[in-house]
């Protein structure tokens, strides 16, 4: 599975580290991932998520329904 947000779209980026001496090597920033259960409570079912942790916040905010249904639209998410 790829380390990709299934609510924001958040995936690897890639950077440089850059020393002391201004040496430039390539490194990545991952994003702060998380497998986690959710309980849909119109369907009555728990649904296992990759989610950012700030997808985590965003859910608890406005909704897992609302978040998931706006992911939907916005195709990061695929039933």
């Amino acid at each position: 599975m790829a380390r990709v947000c299934q609510i924001t779209g958040k995936r690897t980026r890639v950077g440089n580290n850059v020393s002391h001496a201004n040496n430039k090597t390539k490194r990545k920033f991952y994003p702060n991932l998380q497998k986690k259960r959710f309980f849909v409570e119109s369907t009555g079912e728990w649904v296992t998520l990759k989610v950012a942790t700030s997808a985590i916040k965003t859910i608890n905010k406005n909704g897992l329904e609302a978040t998931l249904r706006k992911a939907y639209e916005r195709g990061t998410l695929s039933l």
